[in-house]
């Protein structure tokens, strides 16, 4: 993957992850990484439109999965992909927690351990920073 590809890739995120929108600045010492929205084992490729920005968790997490099971109704569902999808209609954030809206919104947080307590915690420091530079 060539460095125009990766530049193209952080700006199109806006140097944010595309799953828990956690910042590069945020993210430290664990940089935002690249990774395959369709990993390679299932047949995707370096192409832009499969390419996403993703903090270290969240792509740890998700590995090659595409799937995972909805924990309200049980069934086999599709992950969060950031080309196809608007994060907007398939979570919310409420109090540092990412809330699944939809099956394909609860399944990626569940798959993803989006709410983490480390991560719910530092969801909640970036709000609460946030709004005291607001004052």
């Amino acid at each position: 993957m060539d460095a125009e590809i990766k530049r193209l890739v952080r700006q199109r995120a806006q140097d944010a992850c595309e799953y828990c929108g956690l910042t590069e600045s945020w993210a430290a010492p664990f940089n935002l990484q690249i990774e395959h929205i369709l990993p390679r084992k299932h047949h995707g490729g370096d192409q832009i439109e499969n390419l996403a920005l993703a903090c270290s968790d969240c792509n740890l997490h998700k590995g090659p999965n595409i799937a995972g099971i909805d924990p309200l109704s049980m069934r086999m569902t599709e992950l969060f992909h950031p080309r196809r999808h608007k994060w907007d209609e398939h979570f919310r954030l409420h109090l540092g927690m990412i809330i699944g809206k939809t099956d394909i919104g609860r399944t990626t947080v569940d798959v993803l351990d989006m709410n983490a307590e480390e991560r719910v915690k530092l969801r909640i420091i970036i709000e609460l920073f946030r709004q005291s530079r607001q004052t």
